[in-house]
């Protein structure tokens, strides 16, 4: 398609100014650009161009998107549309305490429910996504070791399952990371975990159900090795979606947890933005949450507090705040019911799915999973060269966004995956149908396997080269117009 800036002819305009009926101001000529150029175009091209754009953009709202780990599920437009009222929209966050008590309502009343829904003591709203959320609660673990004058805890396990984002944020948080390997089902290997505990141990990063879909039934154990050693137990919340309103974090040890609001709680993301990364913690670390916090006072006033022990603020203000009303929303609409029922319909439908593909597309393991779960491709590879990047290029063409590639990746163990997170909000017939699509891309993987490895064939573009495009990306337009 044309860029807006190829459109462009001289003399078009989509509207037509009054002249300046008042005096003009001048600003100063070292303020003032030497030249602006802006495509001109008119009305009707401009609604045609970005109708095109949103053409060309493949979103929830387009059809299925099983991408793993990342729950791009449905969300209610009942929310979006609680967002948008003007009683929250029409706000600055300077404004005084007395004048934004609604909203001050809702974010103390949504950091209850969260609290609730996880087992914690303590929440902040400020993180704005959830490696953010990472980096707070680590930063919390490093002021609660340092308030024990225990300098020695420098070191934070992370199994080789965790997110990208796991390691990556305790290495920002000064920490050293030591890697954990899995055990034969998958889970934390509980030997090579008591091996690398001790006195150096701050915490141990773990995501539960884990990256493979899979409930880390060692909990209690895993809990218990890393607290005699005197470490904290740390929560990433990126898989709630499986648990929320059936188990606690809270309740199985973990100390400190973050939650992602923009994929467990309703707000629509992917694109850069928004989120929201939440960060609850037990009583012993409530003194450190970033400041300021919302209480309710003696008269039943919402107010800020600060603590003089908070690791200090982590955003500008308090947070993306439309995210909060989405999620206060999403929650208050299901309650407590709903919300556990949510949880069961994604378990359920990744079991389906799982189940109706398992004799030709084998799985890391036998166990029920949970919301999602990872297909292994390695063996189709062998026998037809067709790849799992083949297969996810391949559905493009079907009407659906692939699931996660290569990822987790385990060398030697996982080596072709595929993460497909069906989410509760798809129904029977969409999974259906997704079965349908996988099953015949398998077959067309031993009759016409070039087919498949030069896929997708109906799109705008086919096989860009990922490295270039993610290191060398082309942002703006460079042409004359």
């Amino acid at each position: 398609m044309k860029l807006i800036f190829e459109r462009s002819r001289q003399g078009l305009r989509c509207a037509t100014l009054r002249p300046v009926e008042v005096s003009t101001y001048g600003l100063k000529k070292e303020y003032l650009r030497k030249d602006l150029k802006l495509p001109e175009v008119a009305e009707v091209d401009l609604a045609r161009h970005y109708t095109e754009l949103s053409r060309n953009a493949f979103g929830v709202d387009s059809g299925f998107y099983p991408l793993g780990s990342c729950t791009m599920k449905y969300n209610p437009k009942l929310n979006e549309e609680v967002a948008a009222l003007p009683g929250f929209t029409k706000i600055h966050p300077l404004q005084d305490e007395e004048s934004v008590q609604g909203c001050l309502h809702l974010m103390a009343d949504l950091s209850g429910d969260l609290m609730e829904l996880t087992g914690m003591d303590g929440m902040t709203l400020q993180p704005c996504a959830g490696a953010h959320g990472e980096f707070t609660g680590l930063m919390l673990i490093a002021a609660y070791h340092e308030s024990r004058k225990d300098k020695k805890r420098t070191k934070i396990l992370v199994p080789d399952t965790a997110h990208g984002t796991n390691p990556a944020s305790a290495v920002m948080a000064g920490f050293e990371v030591v890697n954990i390997p899995s055990n034969a089902e998958k889970g934390v290997d509980l030997d090579a975990l008591r091996a690398a505990v001790g006195d150096d141990t701050a915490a141990l990063m773990l995501t539960n159900p884990t990256t493979l879909g899979l409930f880390e039934k060692n909990i209690e154990e895993i809990s218990k090795i890393v607290h005699d050693a005197g470490g904290l137990l740390y929560y990433d919340g990126a898989n709630l979606n499986a648990i929320m309103g059936v188990v606690r974090p809270g309740d199985m040890g973990f100390d400190v947890i973050h939650l992602n609001l923009h994929k467990t709680f309703s707000t629509p993301h992917g694109g850069g933005g928004p989120g929201s990364g939440p960060v609850g913690c037990k009583e012993k670390l409530v003194q450190f949450l970033p400041n300021p916090s919302v209480i309710k006072d003696k008269k039943g006033n919402y107010q800020f507090e600060c603590s003089k022990k908070s690791i200090g603020k982590v955003s500008s203000f308090y947070g993306n705040f439309a995210v909060m009303v989405k999620a206060f929303a999403y929650i208050k609409t299901l309650g407590g019911d709903g919300i556990k029922e949510s949880a069961e319909h994604a378990v359920l439908n990744a079991n389906y799915m799982k189940a109706k593909l398992q004799d030709i597309y084998p799985t890391d393991t036998n166990r029920y999973c949970m919301h999602e779960f990872v297909i292994d491709i390695q063996k189709l590879k062998n026998e037809t060269g067709v790849s799992a990047k083949d297969i996810a290029k391949a559905m493009i063409d079907r009407g659906m966004h692939p699931p996660t590639m290569y990822f987790p990746h385990i060398p030697g163990v996982i080596d072709e995956a595929l993460m497909i997170e069906p989410t509760e909000t798809e129904s029977k017939q969409t999974l259906d149908d997704a079965v349908a699509v996988l099953r015949e891309l398998y077959e067309l993987a031993f009759k016409d396997p070039k087919y498949l490895q030069e896929a997708p064939h109906n799109m705008a573009i086919g096989r860009p080269d990922e490295v270039a495009a993610a290191r060398k990306p082309i942002v703006r337009f460079e042409g004359e117009y």
